[in-house]
């Protein structure tokens, strides 16, 4: 295995942005972003004898970004607004449904151009980022895991120390509260709901298959001839939140982070080194 001089600034180049993505979802503002992402990649030198390397190396410095968020945001106090309860997730008394026709990646056929897209993208964008920012830590982190940097549920669940059925709850939970506030932001074209076809339970059943599908990253299992409209439209908000998740987290780390990382990283070095001596 390299030793750690020259293998954390390469996975600084190979993770450093979507790290930096991840710790502005979960930390909500950039000055605590940054200094995150420098405590990650410190931490990640200091424990560089400790890494296995048979293991993926990104989940490895993902789960130490985790694990730092959570100690940071305690430290501030934790965030003081509770999860909605899932009832008031539930789309069964709502009246609209996003204009999606012609989105692409909503599950609706579209081809993904025009104001209507650019819009709904746009909107989505910044009523998921901040409904992100209003869950509590032990909602938050496990969603941008699984939904930001696309890792597993298993991976999570090993991240973060807790079982996989208890991230799947959260998870769940935490995907209905963002396609929530999506359909309730006011830039978002909307349409009138069709009522459902089916009695509720069955509904119920039906998201319960779409949020497992979901899990393991793949449509939906039952042909589509079977779900109702309503059920469609849904399904699709649902489609459209996890999309606009896996697009925040693609961004860039500014250059004087990245500076400041590596600097970091080499002073660290030399006090091994003098240490040593």
């Amino acid at each position: 295995m390299e030793p750690a001089a020259t293998a954390i600034p390469q996975l600084v180049e190979l993770h450093g942005p979507r790290l930096y993505s991840l710790a502005s979802r979960l930390c909500g503002n950039a000055s605590d972003a940054e200094d995150m992402v420098q405590e990650v990649f410190l931490q990640a030198h200091r424990k560089w004898h400790t890494f296995k390397g048979d293991a993926n190396p990104g989940t490895w410095l993902y789960a130490i970004a985790a694990h730092s968020c959570k100690a940071r945001l305690r430290r501030k106090g934790g965030i003081d607004k509770r999860m909605p309860a899932v009832s008031q997730l539930m789309p069964w008394h709502e009246t609209r449904n996003i204009e999606l026709d012609g989105v692409a990646g909503s599950g609706l056929n579209g081809d993904g151009h025009g104001p209507v897209t650019s819009a709904i993208e746009r909107e989505s964008a910044l009523a998921v980022h901040q409904a992100i920012l209003t869950l509590p830590e032990n909602f938050r982190v496990p969603l941008v895991l699984k939904e930001m940097l696309e890792l597993s549920i298993d991976d999570v669940a090993k991240a973060l120390h807790i079982k996989p059925e208890t991230v799947k709850t959260r998870v769940h939970r935490a995907r209905l509260l963002l396609r929530k506030a999506i359909v309730d932001r006011r830039g978002v074209p909307k349409r009138a709901a069709t009522a459902p076809t089916y009695e509720k339970q069955v509904c119920l059943d039906l998201l319960k298959a779409k949020l497992d599908a979901m899990d393991k990253g793949r449509g939906f299992p039952i042909g589509q001839g079977i779900v109702c409209e309503r059920c469609q439209a849904v399904f699709a908000e649902l489609d459209l939140a996890q999309n606009t998740c896996a697009r925040l987290a693609d961004g860039k780390m500014p250059a004087r982070v990245r500076t400041a990382i590596l600097k970091a990283i080499r002073e660290a070095e030399r006090g091994t080194d003098e240490r040593a001596n």
